[in-house]
C-alpha cells in the first residue's frame, strides 16, 4: 500500500476543505435572485440551463420589503447563497428605496436567513449608528464620524472557514460591500465585515482595497483552476467597465485589474452589477451583468474560460420580464420543484381573489 500517496491525497483534501468558498450544490436547475426592474424588491426566476428562465409569482416580491428593510423599506442588489453546512440559505441586500428618497444615498444593509428559500428573517444594520452597532466595538474605527456614511452598496457573502473570532470559534461569513462617507471619503471603496454563524452580527468595516478611484459591485469567486480568488468589479477610474482582479487570499491584497482583459463587447454602453457562476459539470464560467445605457436596460450573460478570462459570446437573458442586479444559485430537483409549486399556488390564489 502506497501510504505516501494516501497521505498526500488526505492532505490535499484537508487543504481544499479549509479553502474559503461558498457551498455549491445541485445539478437540476438555477435560481436567479434579483432586484426587480419594476420596483425595489427581490424577485425570483428559475431555469434548467442557466440562460432560459421564467419568472416566479409573475416577478412579484418574494417577501415584503417594507418588513425586511428596517431603514428605507426597499431592497436592492439581492445576493443569495447556501449556508456553509447546508442547513439553510442566506441573503444580503442593499437597504435602499430611491423611489421614496429620490436620492442615490442609503445607510445600511439587510442580513437574511431562510430554511426553505420562501420564508425569510431579516436583521438590518444602519451603519450611521457607529461602533455600538458592531460585534467588535473595541476594534479600530474606519471613520471618525459614522453618521456621515451615505452609501453602503451591493453586499455579497463569502464563507471563510479560517476566520478566527478570538474566543475559540473559527469560521465566519465575510460580507463585502462598497462604502462612502460624504465627509471622510473622496470616492466609494470596497470594505468587508464578518458575520458569525447566526448571521445576525457584523464586525466593523475593514478596508479591502483602495485603487485611487471609485469601485462598486464586487463579486468574488475562488477558482480551483489557478488557486486564486477572482474578483469581478465595476471600476470608475481609468478604463471604465467590468474587470477582474485576483488575490492569493480572500481578504487580499487584490492586484489592480488587467485592463486588457475585461467585459468590452458592449462598446460604450455602461455595465454594472456583475455576477459570475458556473453551470453544473462545467469548468468554464458565465458572467451576468446589467447593461444600463439602453432603454429598457438589458441583462446580459456572457461566457468566460475556466480562469474567468477571455469573455465572449454575450446574450440577453431570456424569460425574465424585469431583470436587474442579482445573483445565481444552483438548485437540486427538490428545491426547484418546491419553488415552482409555491409560485403556481400563489398565482392561482391571486387569480381566485381577483375574480
Amino acid at each position: 500500500m502506497n501510504w505516501k500517496y494516501i497521505f498526500s491525497i488526505m492532505a490535499m483534501s484537508v487543504s481544499l476543505s479549509a479553502m474559503a468558498q461558498n457551498l455549491q450544490k445541485g445539478d437540476y436547475g438555477y435560481l436567479y435572485c434579483h432586484m426587480s426592474g419594476r420596483g425595489e424588491w427581490t424577485a425570483y426566476a428559475l431555469s434548467r440551463d442557466g440562460i432560459h428562465f421564467h419568472d416566479l409569482i409573475n416577478g412579484d416580491p418574494v417577501y415584503n420589503p417594507t418588513e425586511k428593510a428596517g431603514i428605507e423599506g426597499g431592497v436592492r442588489d439581492a445576493y443569495i447563497c447556501r449556508r456553509h453546512d447546508d442547513s439553510g440559505y442566506l441573503m444580503v441586500t442593499t437597504d435602499m428605496c430611491v423611489s421614496k428618497s429620490k436620492q442615490w444615498y442609503n445607510y445600511g444593509i439587510n442580513l437574511m436567513t431562510s430554511k426553505d428559500l420562501i420564508h425569510w428573517e431579516s436583521v438590518t444594520f444602519d451603519f450611521r449608528k457607529g461602533a455600538s452597532l458592531f460585534s467588535d466595538p473595541q476594534s479600530p474605527d474606519p471613520y471618525t464620524d459614522y453618521s456621515k456614511i451615505c452609501r453602503v452598496w451591493a453586499p455579497q457573502i463569502f464563507w471563510d472557514p479560517s476566520y478566527d473570532w478570538g474566543d475559540g470559534r473559527k469560521g465566519g461569513y465575510m460580507i463585502y460591500y462598497s462604502l462612502l462617507n460624504s465627509v471622510e471619503d473622496k470616492y466609494d471603496r470596497m470594505y468587508y465585515s464578518y458575520a458569525d454563524e447566526t448571521f445576525t452580527t457584523l464586525t466593523k468595516p475593514r478596508l479591502l482595497f483602495d485603487w485611487g478611484y471609485a469601485t462598486i459591485d464586487a463579486d468574488i469567486n475562488y477558482l480551483p483552476s489557478d488557486g486564486l480568488y477572482h474578483m469581478m468589479i465595476k471600476k470608475e477610474g481609468g478604463k471604465r467597465g467590468i474587470f477582474t482582479s485576483t488575490a492569493k487570499n480572500l481578504t487580499g491584497p487584490y492586484e489592480k485589474p488587467i485592463e486588457e482583459d475585461y467585459v468590452h463587447f458592449e462598446g460604450n454602453k455602461k455595465c454594472e452589477g456583475v455576477s459570475a457562476f458556473q453551470l453544473a459539470g462545467d469548468s468554464t464560467w458565465r458572467v451576468a451583468y446589467v447593461e444600463y445605457s439602453s432603454r429598457p436596460i438589458r441583462y446580459r450573460i456572457c461566457k468566460a474560460d475556466k480562469y474567468l478570462r477571455n469573455f465572449h459570446d454575450p446574450v440577453t437573458i431570456e424569460g425574465v420580464e424585469h431583470p436587474q442586479h442579482g445573483s445565481f444559485m444552483r438548485l437540486t430537483k427538490k428545491e426547484y420543484k418546491r419553488l415552482q409549486k409555491w409560485s403556481d399556488k400563489k398565482i392561482r390564489k391571486g387569480m381566485k381573489e381577483s375574480m
